[in-house]
């Protein structure tokens, strides 16, 4: 196995996506493909040139094999993806959206080979990684698969790794809101960057002000917060600077879902490659913007070549924009 960049983990699920507009219940034909939050992101790390290894279970199935299949041709390493004789691949069916609606998702995942994962799952070599990019996902699964994070981001940390947190809330996988909210925060104590969309921080946090929500994390042991603030764009803080940088325009909106996936692509490469968190939070806003133009989950993530070819012209003017939290607009926006 060549050096690993970049680790990421959890549950890849086969999508049926509708092919016609209505009630899924009276839709006939589907268009299979991939989903999965913490895989979207290690995807769209992948297709800007990072080696990411995907650490995964999957069920001894057909959907089992089209996942890794698929995974495999995005370029990720799927050494690490057990195959399950015993539990199912997840899967999910997925409503055609139109007019920038959020789609319809149902789910069937519960018992899945995914929520199997367990610290047994952790080979040592994966902890030579550079990076390790978690989400609230996979603890959502299954005690056995929190444990699994919790191990895995307490050893990287301790190991001097950088480690990104999204929360990416799943409530209806927990047992009630407030184990969620406790179990979430004590994972995101163990980050350096933490990403949640506004609403999520101010559930997990009860402030309101995204500069409330971004100290609170920053007192947690965070290095850098940034705040989704859908369209109107992210807030950011560390312990030096804070800052707004508004949203890249998008004329059609296509399909929400992966937004916030294409957002934590752009931050987390960028600080990779040592550039600023302003910098950061603009490459994470533009590649968000571009996941929303795309049907499909992980469909609109760039290459590095895409990326080199538009990020720039994209963002150019944006700059003079950028300015402190006094001037960015209401924070009464969608997260």
């Amino acid at each position: 196995m060549s050096e690993i960049e970049i680790l990421s983990f959890g549950e890849t699920m086969a999508m049926f996506v509708a092919e016609q507009t209505g009630e899924l219940a009276g839709v006939g034909h589907f268009h299979k493909r991939i989903a999965g939050a913490d895989s979207n992101v290690a995807i769209g790390l992948s297709r800007l040139g990072f080696n990411v290894a995907w650490l995964s279970r999957v069920g001894a199935d057909s959907l089992g094999r089209f996942v890794v299949d698929t995974l495999k041709k995005e370029g990720l390493d799927c050494s690490h993806v057990d195959i399950d004789p015993a539990h199912p691949t997840g899967f999910q069916l997925k409503s055609h959206a139109d007019d920038g609606r959020d789609p319809v998702v149902e789910y069937f995942r519960r018992g899945s080979a995914a929520s199997h994962l367990s610290v047994q799952s952790i080979d040592p070599q994966l902890l030579k990684a550079r990076h390790l990019h978690a989400t609230g996902i996979p603890p959502a699964l299954s005690a056995s698969a929190r444990d699994m994070s919790f191990e895995l981001m307490t050893r990287m940390r301790e190991a001097g790794r950088s480690v990104s947190f999204d929360p990416n809330l799943r409530p209806s996988l927990w047992a009630n809101e407030q184990q969620m909210i406790t179990e979430i925060n004590r994972l995101a104590a163990l980050a350096h960057w933490v990403l949640p969309g506004v609403s999520e921080g101010r559930l997990l946090t009860g402030f309101e002000d995204p500069a409330d929500i971004a100290a609170f994390y920053l007192d947690l042991g965070a290095e850098a917060v940034a705040i989704k603030l859908g369209p109107h764009g992210a807030y950011y803080r560390t312990h030096l600077d804070q800052g707004f940088v508004p949203g890249v325009p998008v004329q059609t909106v296509v399909d929400t879902v992966g937004a916030g996936d294409g957002f934590a692509v752009g931050l987390i490469s960028a600080l990779l490659e040592n550039h600023s968190v302003a910098h950061a939070v603009q490459r994470a806003n533009w590649i968000g913007s571009r996941a929303v133009q795309s049907r499909g989950d992980m469909e609109g993530l760039p290459t590095r070549a895409e990326m080199d070819a538009e990020f720039e012209d994209a963002v150019r003017g944006q700059a003079s924009l950028l300015h402190d939290r006094s001037h960015a607009p209401a924070w009464e926006c969608s997260p």
